[in-house]
């Protein structure tokens, strides 16, 4: 009967080798005692730093950023589009538009994963949205500490660029959920740009001549605006620079995510 060695790798020179999976291992808890040096002034602990990253150990050894993202935004803005967008499919539910009804009704999570989706330390990195879909009506901090305990790494908030008289208490509502480091976490998402083409305004000159709300919003929004025409398949077509917006912003907040206030109500 063959028998397997159960001795220790060793070089031409007789010293045991590093395994690669110990080896992994070794890095990883240097990372981690690094990190653990950090002064975060969201007040997050190590383990909500370290959140989004997980370090899958195996045959096949991947790194995973896991980002939460929360779509916000007016009735018929176009949320569930963008959510459609940024997970590269149509799961979340779209339909025709019925004045004054919106076709969300109550929150929902959607999760895809995007393998190799970035270069990270010279290392082929997997990236997973978890996309929060909501209502028109804010949800309840409760619910979201359910969806999303590690906090919530990018706001989305969508406007209709041909409606742009939206929620303009939008931002008293986020701030009340995050409080004001949400800026540096928020994009926002200009939908029915087409509009704009049909009228002959050129994006930039769209944002010097929208109402001081929006205008005032899209400097705000540390993320920038990204602007998306609903008269072609802009889901499929614009999803992956939405995504590349989305991970740049949550890149230069260093993957941290918004802790959920809880001790306040809607």
């Amino acid at each position: 009967m063959e028998r397997t060695s159960c001795l220790p790798m060793t070089d031409p020179e007789g010293n045991e080798r590093q395994r690669p999976r110990k080896k992994r291992v070794k890095q990883f808890h240097r990372i981690l005692m690094s990190l653990s040096m950090e002064h975060s002034h969201y007040g997050n602990n190590l383990l909500r730093i370290l959140s989004g990253w997980r370090h899958q150990l195996g045959d096949s050894e991947r790194d995973v950023l896991t980002l939460n993202v929360l779509l916000l935004g007016d009735r018929q803005s176009g949320r569930s589009s963008v959510g459609n967008a940024l997970i590269g499919g149509d799961e979340f539910q779209t339909g025709a538009c019925v004045p004054g009804v919106s076709v969300t009704t109550e929150c929902q999570l959607l999760s895809r994963n995007f393998q190799g989706y970035f270069r990270r330390q010279g290392a082929e990195s997997d990236l997973t949205l978890r996309v929060v879909d909501t209502p028109p009506v804010l949800p309840r901090p409760q619910r979201m500490h359910e969806l999303c305990p590690e906090g919530v790494h990018v706001v989305v908030l969508v406007v209709r660029a041909d409606l742009p008289h939206g929620n303009t208490h939008l931002e008293e509502h986020v701030e009340s959920l995050f409080g004001p480091e949400w800026r540096r976490h928020a994009l926002l998402a200009l939908t029915h740009t087409d509009h704009l083409k049909e009228a002959g305004l050129h994006q930039s000159v769209y944002l010097t001549q929208t109402n001081d709300w929006l205008r005032a919003l899209a400097e705000e929004v540390e993320g920038g605006v990204c602007f998306l025409d609903n008269s072609c398949d802009w889901p499929s077509i614009r999803g992956r620079p939405l995504r590349d917006q989305l991970l740049r912003l949550s890149a230069r907040n260093h993957h941290r995510a918004l802790t959920v206030r809880t001790d306040v109500s809607l």
